[in-house]
Order: C-alpha cells, then sequence, then structure tokens
C-alpha cells in the first residue's frame, strides 16, 4: 500500500493541483449547474492557471467524469466496508444520489445531460497514484481500480438473482439495463415532478420491477 511519502514531492503537487481544480468546481456547484460554472471561477477559486487546468483535463466538462469516478469509487469502498450486496447495495447508492442532490442540486442533471450529448456511458479516467493516496487514504487497492458501472451492476444483480430475489421472469441482462434505467431515468422522473419531489420514492417505485 502506497502512502504519500512514497510518493515523489512533484507528482504529489500536481495530483494536489489537480484535485483543487475538482473542489473547487464542487464548491462553484452548490447553487447551479455546471454549465453556469465558468472555467475562469474554477481556475481563480483554486488559484491554478488555465494553462495548468489543461495539463490535466482537455475541457471543462472533464471534470463531471473525474466527479463520477471519485463518487462511484467512494461507494464502492463503502459497500464492500459494509458487505452489502445486491439490491442492498444499489440502493446504497440511489441514497447517496440523493444526499449528493441535497448538496448539488445540479450535478445529476448536469452529468446525465453530458453523457447523453455525447451518447455514451461514463469512461472513467485513470488516476495516478499520487491522486489515489490523497482522495482514498487507507483504501489505495480500491481507489487504484476504475469502476465499472456495467459490471457493478452485473454483479449485484446475479447475486440477487442466484438467491431468488428478482421479479420470475426477469433475466440478469435484463435487470441490469433496467438498473441504469433506475439511476438515470427514475432521477429524471422525480424532477417532472418540482425541485421538491421525494427522489427516495421514486427510486423505490422503479425497484419494485426488480424485486420480487
Amino acid at each position: 500500500m502506497m502512502s504519500t511519502t512514497d510518493i515523489p514531492l512533484r507528482e504529489l503537487k500536481k495530483a494536489k493541483n489537480k484535485i483543487a481544480l475538482y473542489e473547487a468546481a464542487l464548491s462553484l456547484m452548490q447553487d447551479r449547474m455546471f454549465s453556469q460554472v465558468m472555467l475562469e471561477d474554477i481556475c481563480r477559486t483554486a488559484e491554478i492557471s488555465k494553462v495548468t487546468f489543461f495539463k490535466f483535463f482537455q475541457r471543462k466538462e472533464d471534470l463531471l467524469l473525474y466527479f463520477m469516478r471519485i463518487w462511484l469509487t467512494k461507494r464502492m469502498i463503502e459497500v464492500e466496508t459494509e458487505g452489502m450486496h445486491g439490491l442492498q447495495a444499489f440502493r446504497h447508492l440511489l441514497s447517496s444520489v440523493v444526499e449528493e442532490h441535497g448538496v448539488r442540486p445540479g450535478m445529476m442533471p448536469s452529468l446525465i445531460s453530458f453523457l447523453a450529448e455525447l451518447n455514451m456511458q461514463p469512461s472513467m479516467p485513470e488516476l495516478s497514484q499520487a491522486e489515489v493516496a490523497l482522495l482514498f487514504p487507507g483504501n489505495e487497492e480500491r481507489g487504484a481500480t476504475s469502476p465499472n458501472m456495467y459490471q457493478i451492476f452485473r454483479d449485484w444483480i446475479a447475486a440477487d438473482f442466484q438467491a431468488g430475489k428478482l421479479r420470475q421472469g426477469i433475466e440478469i441482462e435484463a435487470a441490469v439495463q433496467i438498473c441504469f434505467t433506475v439511476f438515470y431515468g427514475a432521477f429524471l422522473t422525480s424532477q417532472l415532478y418540482g425541485p421538491n419531489a421525494d427522489i427516495a420514492s421514486v427510486y423505490e417505485t422503479h425497484l419494485g420491477l426488480l424485486e420480487v
């Protein structure tokens, strides 16, 4: 397990600057959508130049993928630490979306909009050893592994499928598709009911499509 004391100072400084830009973007998103956050404001808040920004990210929107990488990795560490499995683990992921929405209401809509525009699932960026050490102290091994949402969902679904906890007639691949629909689509559905909609309740309604 590598600690920050094992990492060259130059690499550590680069990682700190990159994370500072990410944290600056998060701080500016507390009351707005990501599209309303200006790159100049991110760099000014982080006290890092735009030239340095583009050494780390090809475009401002790459910060959304960086967020997804860090956020999902933290959730996976929590799931493993608590020994969660199947839809129990999926529920934890969804409850974390609800919590994130309470802090930064614009994050999830911004991420979904960005992914829809590019017609893609998030391609998780790789992290340097320095970034992993700074972001996931004590969990460097897990933090170094880039999460794959499809494989995560499939593993969870397969566990409940084998345990007979899924609704009869639903195959694993179809259930995985439903997981993606719930993760992204149920959130958008909840927004149709206004800013004070009970997102957790909408998630539970959709999870009923999977469970016995």
